[in-house]
């Protein structure tokens, strides 16, 4: 049975018959691995949704494990678009949801060490998770995602990595193309019951395109504490700040192609760039009562101070522009009741109850500038406030041997508020004072199939919601559109998947979505500041594939493929029924080739010695950057190769590894990303050309 032997080898206890051995089995593969299916862990092979693990060792190959983009690329239904532009983060959409985002994540929830890094109104930041420290990263998406609440396309989680038995320290120094530095410095411990990892990382980058160098540094922190043998309590520091980041903004399609290193002639003139400071604190409490019932408590509180100077709309003499300063306060709790029951010989009920409170509070202010420099008085001074209370529920119920159910429900109430603090003479750009009230039930269900211990069906279904975000709710057009007038976008997913296992060593994954939603929030015009209106009725649908398999000892392959068609089902604004929604390219594939001269490790164990090397094929169709889909206004697909090369070596009790990567490498013109319905047809975010990394990093035992 593959069940028994997923468990005998994440024990280590399989043996082997005596002989030679020509082929070590897929580590992924046979180390079967516990993700987050909605609100349940469960085994990842046999959850009923697509749910994607990606470990430590794949995202330290990434490159310099700056951007959650690096990664992500590999997973289905995933398009994750790298700006190259540090200012306004990576564009991460799930399926089509936080693909209008203009900056930072929307649509989606991210999730670092089980606290919140998406604030109630469903806006939030990559930037804060620190990739040199994850063991792992894990992404859901369809219905189940919808337990998580408001704005939940899907769900990006990262976890930390634990402290192992023997204290060890990490270094590790990269330097690349324009200008690239990355040092990290990690150390973990441990000390009875207690156990430590620290992590300081800085990154500095030159800039591939003028006015887009970017400094910041990181410590992440995590302390782990088993106070009782049934209880532990985790400690979580998060500190990012980035002291200026420097934004080129978006060019025109002549300017792309002719000029792709240049930046606008007023991000130069009025001094483009945003600042962040950022700091949060949380405690996660896991308790077991008994084999059958634990709790789980989280409580966290932060800040986060951001100042940026726009590039303006106008030139004039001298050069006039205006900067917009958040400075947020934001806290939350949650508590969930796990549980198992035995409901006869052979059925069993997996459940969870709990609930989930956060709140958000947030300075919006803004002036003028004159050449990068703050000019007296403000205009624009308001405070603006998010806050949720939701309550979820979730059963597995084991039917019989071959037939699993899924249900679940999520109750949620999103407040979005903003008082209009700007008295005076100076305040020509007064906020809204007002309030909305959003509450939605998104219940969930779904069907498991275990039709052999190497293959399940299954089926699911839910509806979910998306509230405007705040930065959506904050500014108006001419017409009055957006603000507190927006709406929530409602949405129905339907997932049908299987996951098949041809042989010990290989593994493929499938499945078919169609999500319809009422009410798309959509971006109205894109200049100084973005509006946004609700446009009616979209239907997204597609395929997505996924693979992997250990050829050899030596040889591993793994490939994801997604299909999606986005498309307006109502006309709006002379947008006809039928024309894409931006920014979502139709195709995707990623395929990567890898080699090893020892054999790969097992998750969890250090990577054997000598040299591995890996090719990565990363492909993408065409991307509509308006609702018109007129043309001239898409960026060209095209198709990326990266090469990996990693050498380890054994220095006295140090591990040393080298490594080098080129991304690139046929020095291809392409489109990293794009600003949607930029209203002086600056559209254009270029990608990299041919750029290179390499660096040294050690790990030594103390």
């Amino acid at each position: 049975m593959l069940n028994r032997l997923f468990a005998a080898a994440a024990l280590g206890t399989v043996c082997a018959a005596p002989g030679p051995v020509l082929a070590q089995p897929e580590p992924e593969a046979l180390t079967e691995v516990t993700v987050q299916s909605g609100r349940l862990a469960q085994k990842q092979f046999d959850a009923p949704a697509s749910v994607y693990a990606i470990d430590a060792q794949t995202i330290q190959s990434s490159g310099p494990q700056v951007n959650l983009s690096d990664v992500l690329a590999q997973v289905p239904g995933v398009v994750a678009l790298n700006r190259n532009n540090y200012a306004q983060d990576v564009q991460i959409s799930i399926r089509g949801f936080g693909a209008r985002s203009a900056f930072g994540v929307r649509g989606i929830r991210i999730i670092t060490d089980d606290i919140p890094a998406t604030i109630p109104d469903g806006q939030g930041q990559t930037s804060t998770v620190s990739m040199t420290s994850a063991e792992r990263i894990e992404v859901l998406t369809g219905p189940l995602a919808q337990l998580y609440g408001n704005a939940s396309g899907g769900v990006i989680q990262t976890y930390t990595r634990e402290a192992g038995d023997q204290p060890e320290l990490r270094n590790q120094l990269t330097v690349g193309s324009y200008g690239l530095t990355r040092t990290d410095w990690q150390i973990s411990q441990r000390s009875g019951t207690v156990g430590l990892v620290a992590d300081y990382s800085t990154f500095g980058t030159s800039g591939y395109r003028d006015n887009s160098d970017a400094r910041r540094q990181q410590l992440n922190s995590v302390i782990t504490v088993d106070a009782q043998p049934d209880t532990r309590v985790k400690l979580i520091l998060n500190v990012l700040d980035m002291p200026y980041a420097k934004d080129p903004t978006g060019l025109n399609a002549a300017d792309a192609r002719a000029k792709p290193t240049s930046a606008t002639a007023l991000a130069v003139l009025n001094g483009a760039q945003k600042t962040v400071s950022h700091q949060q604190m949380g405690v996660v409490v896991d308790h077991r009562f008994s084999s059958d019932l634990s709790a789980k408590a989280r409580i966290y509180s932060g800040t986060r101070e951001t100042l940026q100077y726009q590039a303006g709309t106008a030139t004039s003499t001298p050069p006039k522009a205006t900067w917009v300063g958040l400075n947020r306060d934001f806290d939350g709790f949650g508590l969930q009741l796990n549980g198992k029951a035995k409901l006869g010989p052979s059925q069993r009920l997996d459940w969870v109850i709990g609930f989930d409170q956060d709140h958000s509070v947030e300075q919006r202010q803004g002036g003028a500038t004159q050449s990068g420099v703050k000019t007296t008085g403000l205009t624009r001074n308001e405070s603006n406030q998010a806050k949720n209370n939701d309550y979820f529920a979730q059963a597995n119920w084991h039917l019989a041997e071959r037939w699993t159910l899924t249900t679940g429900a999520r109750s949620s109430e999103v407040v979005l508020s903003s008082v209009n603090q700007c008295w005076d003479a100076s305040c020509t750009a007064k906020g809204d004072t007002g309030s909305a009230t959003y509450k939605a039930t998104s219940p969930v269900w779904g069907v498991t199939w275990h039709v052999r211990d190497d293959l399940n069906l299954y089926l699911n279904q839910g509806k979910g919601f998306e509230t405007p975000t705040l930065s959506e709710t904050a500014y108006q057009n001419s017409t009055n559109t957006g603000g507190f007038n927006l709406q929530a976008s409602k949405s129905e997913h339907w997932e049908l998947g299987s996951k098949w296992l041809p042989n010990a060593n290989s593994r493929l994954d499938a499945a078919w979505f169609h999500i319809k939603t009422d009410n798309e929030i959509a971006v109205d015009a894109s200049a100084a500041n973005t509006s946004y209106k609700n446009v009616g009725q979209t239907v997204r649908e597609g395929v997505e594939i996924s693979g992997r398999s250990l050829i050899t000892a030596h040889w591993r392959t793994q490939a994801s493929y997604n299909y999606i068609s986005a498309t307006y089902q109502q006309g709006f604004a002379g947008v006809p029924v039928g024309n894409s929604l931006p920014s979502i390219p139709a195709r995707q594939l990623f395929s990567s080739l890898q080699w090893s001269e020892k054999g790969f490790a097992l998750p969890g164990q250090k990577p054997a010695l000598g040299t591995e090397l890996s090719l990565d094929w990363m492909a993408r169709s065409q991307v509509w950057a308006t609702d018109l889909n007129t043309p001239g206004t898409s960026a060209a697909g095209f198709g990326l190769l990266n090469a990996r090369a990693r050498q380890r070596y054994q220095w006295g009790e140090a591990q040393i590894e080298a490594f080098v990567g080129i991304d690139n490498l046929t020095n291809k013109d392409t489109v990293g990303s794009v600003i949607i319905n930029q209203k002086a047809s600056r559209y254009f975010e270029p990608g990299l050309a041919r750029n290179w990394v390499m660096g040294v990093q050690s790990r030594i035992p103390l």
